[in-house]
């Protein structure tokens, strides 16, 4: 972690707090960055990205900023993240990188990247307040969020009519729909959960309300099994118990044909997926309408959203320039422009707090059937974003494990209640076999 200097005993103590929640935190002398002061002359930054359009963004900043020129270098692979590990320890890691949220809490728990709290702190008001959460696991800050992913809904409304059903507002109203459907067609789907990719579980926790990881203290509290998150749990059980779902594998080429030919009739989804149906839905297109995600409270309407960020990694000598380029790349209306254009490719949707500039152009014309006001439920999306929810300094590894029994969970041979019982157990203590004091929340 960084050593700050010239601080109050109460700052001193509120990062020592800190480190004990994120372990290794970002410890040695190259780190000790934000407490540094503004870097003046001509500087150099390495960035790695694996995201379309960037490349040609890093060149626009370059001609306009003269005194920090950033070499962009393509880091596109599986093998991504591992590079990035390798680097860091071999001292030759980029300044910058693009890295998911959960992905950049377990680095700053590594001690892999630098905190830039007081560098960044003057553009947090750009960003939506789940999106700064996102590059702030324990309250330190670690890098700029890039993009944001809120779910929506998008359904087959030629086939809703059919079968006599609504959009849902609600789970509840999902699993009725679904329900319904099949009463008329038996073989007909209302959604799909593959058996690789347990998102929907994380997706109706963070709607619910649940916190699965809290910095509290001193410690990480860890709630797979508060009221929340089994109330999520439960809406999966019912749709699995019920065969209620699909369970098309994201892997497969074919996935799409399961919506297309009217299989599934109803999905949650979000921006940078449009362009590919667009592309990958030929027999429906034009039938499709978009409509918010369904809630579990509407009195409080909550979604949930994926984060991409640019994360600062240790031994960057420069965060304050870092710094300044990350938050110009996914907050300049110059840059945002571009990258949210689909002829830019990057699938980009941007975390900032008003998003309305960026909407229009991101939806297919003739993909829905323009009975809803698409740009509306996108926009609502972005603002409904629950803020509660926190990554903790394991959460890519505990993701790793709830894969290898989410497959159990969809094959009716493990319920998701024993699922997150197991998962609670086994993140303690991952969390306190790393010298990370966690306990269990009530």
């Amino acid at each position: 972690m960084t050593t700050f200097r010239a601080r109050t005993l109460t700052a001193a103590a509120a990062a020592a707090s800190l480190c004990l929640l994120l372990a290794a935190c970002s410890g040695g002398e190259d780190s000790n960055a934000d407490a540094r002061t503004s870097t003046k002359g001509k500087v150099s930054l390495e960035f790695w990205s694996w995201t379309d359009g960037i490349e040609a963004q890093a060149k626009v900043w370059n001609k306009e900023h003269p005194e920090t020129q950033v070499k962009f270098v393509n880091a596109a692979g599986e093998t991504a993240y591992q590079k990035l590990r390798a680097a860091v320890n071999a001292g030759t890691a980029p300044c910058l990188s693009k890295m998911d949220a959960m992905n950049l809490a377990s680095f700053a728990a590594d001690g892999l990247l630098t905190d830039i709290s007081s560098t960044a702190a003057q553009y947090k008001g750009k960003y939506t307040a789940p999106a700064w959460n996102a590059v702030s696991p324990g309250g330190t800050t670690f890098g700029i969020p890039m993009g944001s992913s809120p779910l929506f809904t998008a359904y087959r409304a030629d086939l809703f009519k059919k079968f006599g059903i609504e959009a849902p507002t609600t789970w509840d109203d999902l699993i009725a729909a679904g329900k319904k459907a099949q009463q008329q067609n038996k073989n007909v789907k209302i959604y799909n959960m593959a058996g690789e990719d347990p998102s929907t579980l994380v997706d109706l926790s963070w709607q619910a309300g649940a916190q699965w990881y809290k910095a509290d203290g001193d410690h990480w509290t860890i709630s797979f099994t508060s009221s929340e998150a089994l109330k999520a749990g439960d809406v999966v059980q019912q749709l699995v118990d019920n065969g209620l779902a699909s369970n098309a594998s994201y892997a497969d080429p074919g996935v799409f044909k399961t919506w297309d030919l009217g299989k599934t009739v109803a999905m949650t989804t979000s921006t940078w997926q449009l362009p590919i149906y667009d592309t990958n839905f030929p027999k429906s297109k034009g039938k499709w309408q978009l409509a918010d995600a369904p809630v579990f409270d509407t009195a409080s309407p909550r979604t949930s959203s994926n984060f991409d960020t640019t994360a600062v990694l240790k031994g960057c000598k420069y965060p304050d320039r870092a710094a300044q380029f990350a938050a110009w790349l996914s907050s300049s209306k110059e840059s945002l422009t571009t990258l949210t254009d689909p002829a830019s490719k990057s699938g980009l949707f941007p975390a900032v707090k008003d998003v309305s500039p960026y909407v229009d152009k991101i939806i297919p014309s003739e993909m829905f059937n323009k009975e809803s006001d698409s740009a509306e439920v996108i926009t609502t999306a972005a603002s409904r974003v629950g803020n509660q929810w926190q990554y903790g300094p394991d959460y890519a590894a505990m993701y790793s494990e709830m894969q290898k029994q989410w497959g159990k969970v969809i094959n009716k041979q493990l319920t998701v209640k024993a699922m997150l019982t197991s998962l609670q157990k086994w993140t303690i203590d991952d969390l306190n076999g790393k010298g990370i004091k966690a306990v269990a929340g009530s």
